[in-house]
């Protein structure tokens, strides 16, 4: 009955198809063709890449629940659904240990702020001699969901995860960014495949862009979807010839980088020119990258990641990370 995968993503905006155009133009996702477009009073897209699912709702009624949502915390992910070999057994488990049940019948419950978690059966295996998913796809998999909480509810969000959901805590850390600091916990299911990143900010030292995001979005809720990738180098250098703007990082971080991690599988001059990250753990390196922003509330982005090994998060790339989004949030408010 625990969770094994993230099976799609709802994602609530105020135009579907514009948005679904700019994800298929800039990054490469394809449209579900055999996937119906309109229900009563909701335009829905689905898209999707690799193991990628992408559902893109939008509502001009105006007391709608998606329309609610886009009102109240601008386009942003409303429900993430968590594939399950037994649905209502992950129900019943999740209500035992205090979940609050949104609809019964649709295994939907209250996540973090107005991001709902559903529970849905894992998806069918593909039957033999099925044809084979069309080449020349970007990206591969969901890494990983960020997701900022208020001061003060870490804790209890890491609480919820591990009992309502049979995740468990694989990494903690605590992130000064000049004088603002957020914490920071990652859960993961037994599967390895759902991967949660929780952050609070820390309201003892100046606000930041933790602070910001609560304050623009509405309260918690998903940050950004770290989208994973085998060839980042590719994939940055295509998104960005489709249009896709990525935060840049000073060239004082390559300069150490040989005498800190000594060789990097993909060469250093590389990262530099495409502004990549690198760090690494026990397994191997990873290599991440933040897309610009273009959310009209600057709350929510993409991010790619390509893992060589790595299993967790390199702890120097987490600072850098954020020290980069601090750095488009002050060119923004310039």
């Amino acid at each position: 009955m625990t969770i094994q995968t993230i099976t799609h993503v709802e994602y609530h905006c105020a135009d579907a198809a514009r948005s679904a155009t700019e994800l298929q133009t800039r990054f490469g996702f394809r449209r579900d063709s055999d996937q119906p477009e309109w229900r009563p009073g909701v335009r829905a897209v689905h898209l999707h890449q690799g193991g990628i699912r992408l559902r893109l709702l939008s509502s001009e009624i105006t007391d709608h629940p998606v329309a609610r949502y886009v009102e109240r915390h601008g386009e942003g992910v409303a429900v993430l659904a968590l594939g399950c070999a037994d649905p209502g057994a992950a129900l019943e488990r999740a209500e035992r240990h205090g979940a609050v049940v949104l609809d019964r019948d649709g295994a939907l419950i209250a996540g973090f702020g107005d991001t709902a978690l559903r529970f849905v059966p894992l998806p069918e295996a593909p039957e033999p001699g099925a044809p084979e998913p069309a080449g020349g796809e970007l990206l591969d998999a969901l890494d990983h969901v960020a997701i900022c909480v208020p001061a003060g509810q870490l804790a209890e969000a890491v609480l919820f995860c591990e009992a309502a959901l049979g995740m468990h805590r694989i990494f903690g850390e605590y992130i000064a960014v000049g004088e603002q600091g957020m914490d920071s916990s990652v859960v993961q299911s037994p599967s390895g495949d759902v991967t949660f990143t929780l952050i609070e900010p820390d309201t003892g030292r100046r606000a930041g862009q933790i602070d910001t995001f609560l304050a623009d979005h509405g309260g918690a809720g998903v940050q950004h979807l770290a989208l994973r990738t085998d060839d980042i180098a590719t994939a940055v250098r295509t998104a960005r010839s489709h249009g896709v703007e990525f935060l840049s990082t000073p060239g004082t971080y390559y300069d150490g980088l040989a005498e800190r991690l000594g060789d990097t599988a993909i060469p250093v001059e590389t990262l530099r020119e495409l502004d990549v990250l690198v760090d690494q753990d026990h397994g191997g390196q990873l290599f991440q990258i933040f897309a610009r922003s273009t959310h009209p509330r600057r709350t929510f982005f993409l991010e790619v990641i390509e893992r060589q090994g790595a299993g967790t998060f390199g702890t120097a790339n987490i600072k850098a990370l954020y020290e980069a989004v601090e750095r488009q949030r002050a060119t923004a408010s310039a």
